[in-house]
């Protein structure tokens, strides 16, 4: 039930995240809106693991891995805040979905992972058409918003690539442990960053925008990895991996719902075409989660002679 549970949060959490990026850059500007993210969530984990008593190791290869992780928390999410200024926040979701597919051929070049077949081949034909259209939509949309499915694109670049690069480090840090320490890395550069080029603390930051922060700095990026790594140690790979089925389509409702955010005929291809890609990918693993879960469930004959049994059982007692 707890594992369920986590399941549902998780899911729910990740689909209201692009709209709460969306919500923290409007009025203080972007660059204030990601920096109050990661300072929060900084601050959130130093003191959880002070509680805690959980020390950070600071030997080579953990030092290596924070590197590794912070190439995501830095170079992947400034990008996706620069896009939500011009893009629906349902449409985050709807390119990051393609980051299964650019972490293949990376694991494969650098890691040696054999996982290309003709059948992922094929999802790489379903993404790009789905990407395509994304693209069409956003040049109908506004000329920035073109240039917005480009940043979130490079963005999955670089969470693909600092998977890859966590991966082949392999020096098994705890989840929280993990971000904490690529976050001491990633907050300086924002920090650069923002002095450089902004430096202005906002006259005025809507509360709306506030709350965001906070959300995203408490929730999103601390409990976010708390539940999702719970959840990759309690299923399997077939089950976690529905989490990107499921947040494309319920990003692009939440947008459209409760920031009434434009759906058009291409943005429903496109995310038809992109989820489509990502069951093709990961075909084999949910083929593997449907047949165990039908191998596993009790058939009725099983059922009515396992009662039988019982009815047995009680006769001989008595």
């Amino acid at each position: 039930m707890r594992v369920l549970l986590a399941y549902i949060v998780l899911v729910l959490l990740w689909s209201v995240t692009p709209l709460a990026i969306k919500w923290s850059g409007e009025g203080p500007g972007y660059l204030f809106g990601v920096t109050g993210r990661m300072i929060t969530g900084l601050l959130a984990l130093v003191l959880y693991l002070a509680v805690t008593r959980t020390a950070i190791p600071l030997d080579r290869q953990a030092l290596w891995t924070y590197l590794a992780g912070a190439v995501q928390i830095f170079g992947s999410m400034v990008l996706t805040y620069w896009a939500s200024q011009h893009l629906p926040s349902g449409w985050i979701s709807v390119v990051f979905g393609l980051t299964p597919l650019l972490t293949a051929p990376l694991a494969a070049y650098f890691l040696g992972e054999k996982s290309l077949s003709i059948r992922r081949l094929l999802s790489y034909l379903f993404g790009m058409g789905g990407l395509g259209l994304m693209f069409h939509s956003a040049l109908q949309f506004s000329e920035s918003a073109s240039l917005g499915i480009a940043a979130i694109l490079s963005a999955s670049l670089f969470q693909a690539l600092s998977a890859v690069w966590v991966k082949g480090i392999q020096r098994g840090l705890g989840a929280l442990v993990q971000v904490a320490g690529s976050l001491c890395i990633a907050v300086p550069l924002y920090l650069a960053v923002f002095l450089s080029l902004d430096g202005a603390w906002p006259e005025h930051i809507p509360d709306r925008a506030l709350y965001s922060i906070l959300f995203l700095g408490l929730v999103a990026t601390t409990g976010g990895f708390a539940l999702y790594f719970y959840i990759l140690r309690n299923l399997q790979a077939g089950r976690v991996s529905l989490i990107t089925l499921l947040t494309p389509m319920l990003s692009l409702y939440v947008g459209d719902l409760i920031n009434h955010e434009p759906i058009t005929p291409s943005v429903y291809g496109g995310t038809a075409l992109i989820v489509s890609a990502l069951i093709l990918y990961e075909w084999e693993a949910l083929k593997q989660l449907f047949s165990s879960r039908s191998n596993t469930a009790p058939t009725s004959k099983a059922l009515s002679k396992d009662r039988s049994r019982r009815a047995r059982r009680q006769k001989k007692r008595r």
